[in-house]
């Protein structure tokens, strides 16, 4: 069972910065970081290829956000710049343990899930 571990949440002031870390148990392939709001959905942020080589971004965090990963240590990072208080959200990171085409931005595509790590922007 794959075990994934998110950290770098916390409070920032609006125009901040975070980097979220999420360390996996063991490979993954295609991996991706969701967020969910008080009183809203799970909703896609970004997504990386096992290689590297594709990365995926949703148009409201898309020039703000960029993923990357770092497979030697099993872990993927989500650096978060210009933060809105729009941004404040439970941020969760997703794994899928195969190599094969789909798509994702939808969080059926994943089979993993971390427990989240919080991140508040204050305005």
């Amino acid at each position: 069972q794959m075990h994934l571990v998110e950290s770098g949440g916390g409070l920032v002031q609006a125009g901040g910065s975070l980097r979220l870390s999420c360390a996996a148990s063991g490979r993954t392939y295609t991996m991706g970081w969701f967020r969910q709001a008080p009183g809203k959905e799970r909703e896609f942020v970004a997504a990386i290829f096992w290689n590297g080589g594709h990365t995926y971004y949703a148009d409201s965090v898309k020039g703000r956000v960029t993923i990357s990963r770092d497979n030697a240590k099993n872990t993927v990072y989500l650096q978060m710049n210009s933060l809105k208080s729009d941004d404040t959200a439970v941020y969760y990171c997703a794994g899928r343990s195969r190599a094969s085409s789909g798509a994702p931005q939808v969080q059926q595509f994943y089979d993993y899930w971390g427990q989240g790590t919080q991140v508040t922007v204050s305005s």
